[in-house]
């Protein structure tokens, strides 16, 4: 079976919305392609894909297209190819682990060295349906600097730990701005990301800073990895792809076999 081929699935997670973790998603896997991985990336926010905007991918024909797309050199599968983006999806948990275990199942994945799964926010369905269909190989969790993103993101840690899947750190996203004279601000605090880390015993894994191109970029379905890969923000990126690969190779678990 396909998942077999995958050596690492990485889930990357928030306790809240709007701390950027499918910005973090996106460009991660791209970084992580950029190091010579073979890479797919699955949107796994049913009710709110954004993996297509971010990467530019036109409207498909659900019924003539062959899944996973390919884009930037990444595998792609999003509940967004399948719906118009204006329609709204109301489905109940049942729906969700459905077509979450189909794009898990029946798409052929090919060999991959890692597959990044962009999570929801919360602790919902996709989260149960995800850990539950199989092993992953860790979780990353990503926050901001500030309390009221601390707090959300300690819970979805929790999650992981109590369904005994790997947390293999944190991403302080939004960390802080360079301006153009070089000056460092810390616009949203500094430094929560880091205290969680260690107040849950768990690695730090680095800070991405602000730069107003990586919306410019996600709107342009172009991401600032790959279309700044020398920018300061590319190469933290680049820095966080090499430490994620090395918690991995800690970890050392492979994903099993789903189960229908």
């Amino acid at each position: 079976m396909e998942m077999q081929n995958i050596h690492s699935i990485i889930a990357v997670a928030s306790g809240k919305g709007g701390v950027g973790k499918s910005t973090v998603a996106v460009n991660l896997a791209l970084a992580l392609q950029m190091q010579g991985q073979r890479v797919a990336l699955l949107d796994a926010d049913i009710y709110g894909p954004s993996i297509p905007i971010m990467l530019g991918v036109p409207r498909v024909d659900p019924q003539t297209t062959q899944f996973p797309l390919d884009r930037y050199g990444l595998k792609l599968m999003s509940m967004g190819f399948l719906v118009n983006p204006t329609q709204a999806v109301i489905w109940r948990g049942p729906m969700v682990d459905k077509y979450l275990r189909q794009f898990l199942l029946a798409i052929p994945w090919g060999e991959l060295d890692t597959m990044v799964i962009d999570l929801p926010p919360g602790t919902g369905d996709a989260q149960l349906t995800l850990t539950q269909a199989l092993r992953l190989s860790g979780a990353v969790i990503v926050t901001t600097p500030q309390e009221v993103s601390l707090i959300d993101a300690r819970k979805g840690l929790e999650m992981f730990r109590q369904v005994r899947v790997p947390v293999l750190g944190i991403v302080e996203n939004m960390s802080y701005f360079i301006a153009e004279d070089g000056k460092r601000y810390e616009i949203f605090r500094h430094g929560g990301g880091q205290k969680l880390a260690k107040d849950a015993g768990v690695p730090f894994l680095g800070e991405i800073p602000i730069d107003p191109r990586v919306a410019e970029c996600g709107d342009q379905g172009d991401p600032i990895v790959h279309k700044y890969p020398d920018s300061p923000i590319a190469k933290a990126y680049v820095a966080l792809s090499k430490t994620i690969t090395q918690e991995l190779e800690k970890t050392s678990q492979v994903p099993e076999l789903p189960s229908l």
